[in-house]
C-alpha cells in the first residue's frame, strides 16, 4: 500500500525543482521518493542543516576567552583518551 504526500511551494521553487529533476534524468515524484528514502536511512536529513548565519557573541573579556579556550582544550584532550 502507498500513500500520497503533498506540500505547497511557491511557483518559482516548483519550476526550479521540476527543471532540476529533468536535468538529472528523473521526475519530481522520483526525486521526492529518493529524498524520503535517504531521510529515513539517515534517521533525519541526509545533509547538514544549519542557520545560514550563525549568531556569534563576543566574549566579555580576554580572561573569559582564555578560560573558554582552556576548558575546550581540556575537554578535547579528555575526549582523545
Amino acid at each position: 500500500m502507498s500513500v500520497q504526500l503533498a506540500t505547497r511551494v511557491d511557483d518559482y521553487e516548483a519550476e526550479r525543482f521540476r527543471e532540476t529533476a529533468r536535468l538529472l534524468g528523473t521526475t519530481p515524484s522520483d526525486a521526492m521518493r529518493m529524498f524520503i528514502a535517504a531521510f529515513n536511512a539517515h534517521g533525519g536529513f541526509p545533509f547538514e542543516v544549519r542557520l545560514s548565519e550563525p549568531k556569534v557573541e563576543a566574549f566579555a573579556s580576554e580572561q573569559e576567552a582564555a578560560g573558554f579556550s582552556d576548558r575546550l582544550a581540556m575537554r578535547m584532550m579528555n575526549d582523545a583518551w
